[in-house]
């Protein structure tokens, strides 16, 4: 069994000692996505989106195309806009662990995750400047560097009980708690 997985199952052990162990919370998957924004038309630039895509995560990239147009962006429905990867299982945590500990650092000046990223439900977004922070990419192969989103989704609903557990995991956040959003106890 490797290292990560035993720390994510020690985890939920910790958590699962004073409840029901199906009222854990876990990870559920991790979603990273990458939108082409104004380079939507540039061919070059989407295959080496997919590409780097593929290599950071080890899994496939699915393109996303719009689902209606717009015209003051210039937008088509069906129009190929981004690409994303959702990951689940040993996938996702390998790439939990190596954004947690290997990526993260390589940061210039980083201090920590806000903790202001959750959703209301449960789930956590962060987003990266450069996808160059993640030790597969080389700097030498890379002509231009892309920014990546990455959304942490929980079994969970309540903000706190997620941070809970991505703290618990080793998430590195900077002080503070989430923010409880309107409609939440």
């Amino acid at each position: 069994m490797s290292v990560v997985k035993e720390s994510f199952q020690g985890v939920r052990a910790e958590l699962a000692k004073d409840r029901n162990r199906f009222s854990v919370p876990k990870l559920d998957r991790i979603v990273v996505n990458v939108g082409t924004g104004g380079r939507k038309d540039d061919k070059a630039y989407k295959e080496m989106v997919l590409a780097s895509l593929a290599t950071i995560t080890g899994q496939k990239a699915s393109i996303r195309t719009a689902r209606k147009s717009i015209a003051g962006f210039k937008l088509r429905e069906g129009q190929e806009i981004g690409a994303t990867v959702t990951l689940r299982g040993g996938r996702m945590q390998d790439f939990f662990y190596r954004l947690v500990h290997i990526a993260m650092p390589r940061i210039r000046d980083f201090r920590g995750v806000s903790p202001r990223g959750f959703d209301g439900n449960g789930n956590f977004t962060i987003g990266i400047k450069e996808h160059t922070v993640f030790p597969e990419i080389s700097f030498e192969d890379v002509s231009q560097a892309h920014p990546l989103g990455i959304t942490m989704v929980t079994t969970t609903d309540d903000d706190l009980k997620a941070f809970d557990l991505l703290k618990r995991l080793g998430f590195p956040f900077a002080e503070g708690q989430p923010k409880q959003r309107k409609g939440k106890k």
